[in-house]
């Protein structure tokens, strides 16, 4: 389930996988695949510098699109992106069930093919300005911390946490390079369990 966040340019602003059959994480409005999300994270990670650009492939839904996702789990609203994901992957009927796939990934050219029928592809532009300690997605603003409590919680397979502690390979390439990072983002930083 996404969690709120604080950003620095928004205020609290919601994150995280909205289905624990994909591995599509929201943030607001803007929806990208979780390797999409450590691809740059890793490329952030095989650099040394205090400045990067970079940018996340995805899509970007106006909010009336979305969907209502409290409404989805229980199977009375099903309007929107969400609620046809919920649609075609129910939540669970016994609550030791919901946890995230870490096969979600398997899911992507199915739920891929959904998204365009409710927003656009994109490249989300994003700016890691270490000398503010700040880390721009799009038109959100992040502190580090909070950029690493992104990271942390993609790790963990958010909230409920990944089936049986499986991680999918992409989330094990991105701990690898994090923990031979040069990078002073990932100073101290470690994905742990």
């Amino acid at each position: 389930m996404p969690l709120q966040f604080h950003s620095i340019s928004h205020g609290s602003v919601a994150f995280g996988f909205f289905n624990i059959e994909t591995d599509l994480l929201l943030l607001n409005q803007y929806f990208f695949f979780a390797d999409d999300f450590c691809r740059p994270v890793s490329q952030l990670a095989g650099e040394s510098g205090k400045f990067f650009e970079t940018s996340w492939r995805g899509y970007e839904l106006d909010f009336k699109d979305i969907g209502n996702l409290m409404g989805a789990i229980h199977g009375v609203d099903l309007r929107g992106f969400i609620g046809e994901v919920y649609q075609i992957f129910p939540f669970p009927k016994q609550e030791k069930d919901f946890k995230q796939n870490p096969n979600g990934f398997r899911t992507k050219p199915m739920i891929a093919a959904l998204v365009p029928n409710y927003g656009r592809k994109i490249t989300i532009p994003s700016v890691v300005d270490l000398d503010h300690d700040t880390i721009t997605i799009g038109e959100y603003l992040f502190s580090k911390a909070c950029f690493l409590e992104l990271i942390l919680y993609v790790w963990m397979g958010g909230f409920p946490r990944w089936k049986e502690g499986i991680r999918p390979d992409y989330l094990v390439s991105l701990r690898e390079k994090i923990d031979e990072s040069k990078n002073p983002l990932f100073h101290g930083f470690r994905l742990n369990g």
